[in-house]
């Protein structure tokens, strides 16, 4: 694949994952936990990382949390912050995984991880920033919502990455 198809379909999938992150601001799942999200917007970091490898994922996750923080008004907010260090944490436990583990683990099951680790790692962030140990209980909530979500999130990119034009 050359390089200029290479970057046309990331930013497809950068804009995808724009897409899916507005959108997921729309459903209101805070009534269940506050905080929670279903974590739409990483299908798209999971196709990335299968489809393109690591550094292509990697790009993809950090532009979307970039751009969607400027377009929703949140860049350099504490959401921000929580979505960029569960982001990265928990890609970087998909991409550890999915290296290393992919004949143990479906992609269903590599979002699974991913999904939980991004929880963890918010959780970490936030009572960095706020220095409260309360914090830490939203984390078996969160966990709880992270399985089913992970689930989700691994199903459509284990569906959609035979339908993607990579060649």
């Amino acid at each position: 694949m050359n390089n200029i198809k290479k970057s046309i379909l990331i930013a497809l999938l950068v804009s995808a994952g724009l897409v899916l992150h507005i959108v997921e601001g729309m459903i209101p799942m805070g009534a269940i936990v506050p905080g929670a999200k279903l974590g739409l917007a990483n299908v798209v970091n999971l196709i990335g990382l299968v489809l393109f490898g690591f550094s292509a994922g990697l790009q993809i996750l950090i532009l979307r949390i970039l751009l969607g923080s400027f377009l929703i008004g949140s860049f350099m907010t504490f959401n921000f912050f929580l979505s960029l260090s569960g982001g990265l944490l928990g890609y970087i436990i998909m991409s550890y995984a999915y290296k290393h583990f992919k004949d143990k683990f479906s992609l269903i099951g590599i979002s699974v991880l991913g999904a939980v680790f991004h929880n963890i790692g918010q959780i970490v962030i936030a009572y960095l920033i706020i220095a409260n140990t309360g914090i830490f209980y939203y984390l078996p909530f969160l966990l709880l919502l992270g399985i089913p979500t992970g689930i989700g999130v691994g199903l459509v990119a284990l569906l959609s990455v035979d339908y993607l034009p990579v060649s």
